[in-house]
């Protein structure tokens, strides 16, 4: 990286004119001075990068400059300059606060490393706190499409949970956005500032997850060279995200209890304890109490995540939602690929609202990336949805044969509808062919968004889609 205008303050009793000629030559502007009371009245003054400090000054107690610079906060890093006969105090000035030490006579190479590595993790820095303050507004909870009453007490709930530090279990079906509602409780709450970290159970295998959410020591196992810190010390003073929380193993369930209840882990191999402040989030699409039944789910545990519980609604729930979501998305999208404004047409959002979306908001992503991308008009039409968005390529018949690449979700809303037809609209008479209960029939009939056109003995209804 470059040095130019990085402010050094070089604190040196003993001037030498090489160290300024040397960090002169690196870019660096350099304001020299050689004691306690005028580096100060400098850092009173001024805004630095950086001091170099000489070791004999440094002072392991309160009353050495590098206590002094500390307690001030002037300065953000600071590093020791020793001599080969006082590397140890120079050690010792690290214990106490400093960053780095040099040791003279400088060699130039050596001062590009440690200088630029300390001024890395300071623009490293400034990106985290920019990107913390880019992340918090983006997940404000005024930026929650909210249109629909499922939404409108979701992001209710957000508002009244986010201060707390309570346990909060998000359910919803794969794709409703439960992590996004996650984000939003993190960054809507006092911890904002502090780490949020999401880790996904079903992604780990059963023999890693307990090394990844505790960390281990060195040794604890093959492969162990080093100690880890796990995601749990990681999120100290933040938040964890528990995702697909219901596919882990029960041992390890067990072990996530106990740190629930204590705020206290053992790293795996270690014999210390550890005290951790998190807030636990957890998300899942599975049916706990299905699994606590079958004995694959902690009933304890259950009711310590569901403290509070927040359920997010599938998409094809929330249609109302989607004309805004959808020009939200593009916008999204439009942005991350450099592309023209895209404007969707009325009929094409009439297509999307009255597609079901099995995959929910993940879906809806996907088919307006793909269309924005490959479609060089910026007038989106629903012409340019994909076939299955505008109910085309399904068999005309009862007898029809399903198109070749159908999905099972596509053969089966044709298969009801077709059998619909075939009873006309007799939903249990239909029921009954299918094999399935009238209840059910009816859920799917809702979710496909399925009409039926007139029939013998029935009223006229809408055309079917």
């Amino acid at each position: 990286m470059s040095f130019n205008g990085k402010q050094i303050l070089l604190i040196d009793p003993a001037p030498r004119h090489e160290i300024e000629l040397l960090l002169h030559g690196l870019g660096l502007e350099v304001r020299p001075v050689t004691g306690m009371d005028a580096a100060l009245e400098a850092v009173a003054r001024e805004e630095f990068d950086m001091a170099l400090v000489d070791v004999a000054l440094a002072g392991a107690g309160g009353d050495g400059v590098l206590a002094r610079l500390r307690a001030r906060k002037s300065v953000p890093s600071i590093l020791v300059l020793t001599g080969e006969d006082t590397v140890r105090r120079a050690i010792q000035a690290l214990e106490h606060g400093a960053d780095d030490y040099l040791v003279r006579p400088l060699e130039r190479a050596e001062v590009v490393a440690r200088v630029g590595r300390i001024l890395e993790w300071q623009h490293a820095g400034d990106r985290a706190v920019h990107l913390q303050e880019e992340l918090s507004r983006k997940y404000l909870v005024g930026n929650l499409v909210s249109r629909s009453e499922g939404m409108q007490r979701v992001r209710d709930q957000i508002l009244q949970v986010a201060a707390a530090r309570s346990t909060v279990l998000v359910l919803g079906e794969s794709g409703v956005g439960k992590e996004l509602v996650a984000k939003a409780i993190h960054y809507n709450s006092p911890r904002r500032d502090a780490p949020f970290i999401a880790i996904n159970c079903s992604a780990i295998p059963v023999n890693l997850i307990e090394s990844e959410l505790f960390g281990h020591e060195r040794g604890a196992f093959t492969g162990a060279v080093l100690r880890q810190k796990g995601k749990f010390e990681l999120a100290d003073g933040g938040t964890i995200l528990l995702d697909e929380v219901g596919d882990m193993d029960l041992l390890t369930q067990a072990k996530l209890l106990r740190v629930l209840e204590e705020r206290a882990f053992m790293r795996v191999g270690g014999g210390r304890e550890v005290r951790v402040d998190v807030r636990v989030l957890a998300a899942t699409n599975t049916d706990l109490e299905d699994l606590i039944r079958r004995g694959r789910f902690r009933e304890d545990l259950y009711f310590r995540l569901k403290v509070i519980g927040i359920f997010v609604p599938p998409l094809r729930d929330r249609q109302e939602d989607i004309p805004e979501l959808a020009r939200t998305l593009l916008d999204q999208i439009r942005r991350d690929n450099g592309l023209r404004p895209r404007r969707l047409t009325a009929r094409a959002i009439g297509a999307l609202q009255r597609y079901p979306w099995p995959g929910n908001v993940r879906e809806l992503k996907n088919v307006l990336e793909s269309t924005a991308i490959t479609r060089t008009s910026e007038i989106i039409r629903a012409s340019d949805l994909p076939a299955r968005l505008r109910g085309e390529g399904a068999p005309s018949g009862p007898g029809g044969r399903p198109r070749a690449g159908a999905t099972l979700r596509e053969m089966e809303r044709d298969l009801i509808r077709r059998t619909l037809t075939r009873h006309e609209g007799n939903r249990t008479h239909a029921a009954r062919a299918l094999r399935i209960g009238v209840r059910t029939l009816q859920r799917k009939i809702q979710a496909y968004g399925i009409r039926m056109p007139p029939g013998r003995g029935r009223r006229p209804s809408a055309v079917r889609v």
